[in-house]
């Protein structure tokens, strides 16, 4: 369990690294989502190993690096590579930048992620707008002692998500696309994609969408008060949706597919806020 001072010890040492800039926005990169890393100008980049407290990425697809530069002439903080509670990590440890990144003076998260369709109108490639989520199969990220400094002991979590940035996302994906989506994101904790069942189980409770992440790091952004906003990548639908094996490939390879789109979209983005 860390206290306050861990995470204060880690937003002094990146303080130190990026003296001068003063960002308000940070991105967390999702699954094959680094290639917006490229858009970075101006940039300083500090390895995860070197920063006090914080783990290691391990899966394929997340470099690794926090970086710190700016995209259309906004200073942003973006992590190319997250932690997830699969790797071993604990959720404390999983979420351990974004509370930094509130010590750091961040005030707007913009959360990507790769998942899984379960609504039926999806096809790999679409963009979903996270306007709520599912979570009842995993802890609380929030479990232990509560660290005051940070928030309340039974924070509300109604309105996790922003509703103006989610309207502005939504609005710029359908420019760039032609299609809008909004809805509930379901966090699985993984590593194995979810079976045929648990699927069926997920879309008869309300979920479009499925994966393995974001739901941790939206909580505590609300936690800190921090406005969030959320988007997923459709890279496959989900078990049992289409007559086919999934595969961390086929992520992949739809996030390859759709990099430049993203880009886009979240550049114009930034614009915007």
């Amino acid at each position: 369990m860390f206290n306050f001072e861990d995470y204060k010890k880690s937003a002094e040492f990146i303080q130190n690294k990026i003296k001068g800039k003063n960002p308000k926005i940070a991105i967390v990169l999702g699954s094959g989502l680094g290639v917006l890393s490229d858009e970075i100008q101006d940039k300083i980049v500090i390895n995860y190993k070197e920063i006090p407290n914080f783990p290691e990425s391990t899966v394929a697809g997340h470099a690794g690096e926090l970086i710190i530069g700016k995209i259309n002439g906004k200073e942003i903080i973006a992590m190319n590579g997250r932690f997830h509670f699969y790797e071993g990590y604990d959720l404390q440890q999983a979420t351990f930048p974004i509370r930094v990144f509130k010590l750091l003076g961040i005030e707007k998260l913009i959360l990507t992620n790769a998942a899984g369709g379960i609504n039926k109108d999806f096809v790999a490639g679409d963009f979903m707008v996270i306007d709520d989520y599912l979570s009842f199969f995993a802890e609380s990220v929030l479990r232990g002692k509560n660290i005051d400094e940070f928030g309340v002991r039974f924070p509300d979590v109604s309105e996790t998500f922003d509703k103006e940035l989610s309207k502005k996302l939504k609005d710029i994906i359908k420019t760039h696309t032609g299609r809008e989506f909004s809805g509930v994101y379901a966090y699985m904790k993984g590593p194995t994609f979810e079976s045929p069942a648990e699927i069926r189980a997920l879309r008869t409770m309300g979920a479009d969408a499925v994966g393995m992440s974001t739901v941790p790091e939206a909580v505590i952004a609300n936690h800190c008060d921090m406005k969030c906003v959320a988007v997923s990548c459709i890279t496959n639908m989900a078990a049992g949706v289409l007559d086919e094996k999934l595969s961390h490939q086929d992520v992949s390879n739809t996030a390859e597919r759709v990099k430049d789109i993203f880009k886009e979209i979240i550049k114009d983005f930034i614009i915007e806020i």
